[in-house]
């Protein structure tokens, strides 16, 4: 059995695949983001490891190899010794590896090839593997930028909504989408709800994301220019990767998606279009499998025992069509 961990800022993903390609279990525990609280993490990753345990019948000392992606993870290098050695008090042993989940997304949506994989979450990276190397962009985090995420996203939808509100922009369908989401008896009760009684919580500041995509998709014309803003920042992470991997010059480069963001249609085809109207050669392939299970996949990879192309198949038949967990 191979265990995959897919963490994130909004919620941490469990799996178990066998080497023949069955998914054995699958499991969504709570977020995986605590900056500084290794205590917290552990217990998510406890109580997530033992339920995914728990339904596929099987104890974590009969795990074969585990890979952990964990949001920020060698972002701070003081922190990564500490991180890597939170795993072993969910496992009761040593094997697995830890890195940043940006390696679950393109593990997924790559099925382990070269390529290059974004993720537009709560926050937003690229990651992008070629003959060995490996490269990243992006993941800053919100202050620094996470450009074209759903945190970034929201952010400018909320600021539309309220020049809309005052009247400093003319009003579209976001002006009432937004006062129908927080059902806003006066336009600044957005404030009280998000500043107050959220504390601005980049997950939940994240969640309305739909909101703009859905006024965007409404007709709303200020919502249609930000996403499209965030298929541009998407595209210019996939770019710098893409320099860093040093692909050659005219080659056909792979590349995929992942995260809640591609989950809207317009967001995907924002996406497309940018991609496409780039002079170097791109193609773009839908994930072959959710982050988490290229967690799993890569927890494979690094006991050596990669899946073979039949237990790929079989996996990949037992899994819903992936829109970019």
């Amino acid at each position: 059995m191979f265990l995959g961990v897919d963490g994130g800022g909004t919620k941490t993903a469990f799996c178990l695949v066998t080497g023949s390609g069955e998914l054995a279990a699958r499991v969504e525990g709570a977020s995986s983001y605590f900056p500084g609280n290794l205590g917290l993490l552990a217990q998510v990753l406890r109580d997530g490891v033992r339920e995914t345990c728990r339904l596929a019948g099987i104890t974590t000392e009969e795990v074969r190899q585990a890979f952990f992606g964990l949001p920020a993870y060698g972002e701070a290098r003081a922190a990564v010794p500490l991180l890597d050695a939170v795993p072993r008090q969910a496992l009761g042993h040593e094997r697995y590896s830890c890195d940043n989940d940006m390696v679950c997304g393109w593990a997924g949506s790559m099925a382990l090839a070269d390529g290059i994989n974004v993720v537009s979450g709560t926050g937003s990276i690229s990651y992008g593997e070629r003959a060995g190397r490996r490269a990243r962009a992006g993941g800053w985090g919100e202050l620094f930028g996470d450009e074209g995420s759903g945190y970034w996203i929201a952010v400018r939808g909320l600021s539309a909504f309220s020049r809309m509100s005052d009247g400093r922009q003319p009003p579209g369908p976001l002006l009432d989408r937004v006062r129908e989401h927080f059902a806003a008896v006066v336009d600044l009760d957005v404030v009280d709800v998000v500043l107050n009684q959220w504390g601005g919580d980049r997950g939940r500041v994240a969640a309305l994301c739909p909101v703009v995509v859905g006024a965007a998709e409404a007709g709303d014309a200020c919502a249609a220019g930000i996403v499209q803003e965030a298929a541009v920042e998407l595209v210019r992470l996939v770019e710098a990767a893409r320099w860093r991997l040093e692909f050659p010059v005219g080659a056909d480069v792979p590349v995929s998606y992942s995260g809640g963001v591609f989950r809207a249609p317009l967001a995907q085809e924002a996406f497309r279009r940018e991609l496409a109207a780039r002079r170097s050669g791109y193609r773009l392939v839908r994930p072959a499998y959710p982050p988490v299970v290229g967690a799993a996949l890569y927890a494979a990879k690094r006991a050596g025992s990669a899946l073979d192309a039949e237990a790929l198949q079989r996996l990949r038949r037992e899994l819903p069509e992936p829109s970019g967990e």
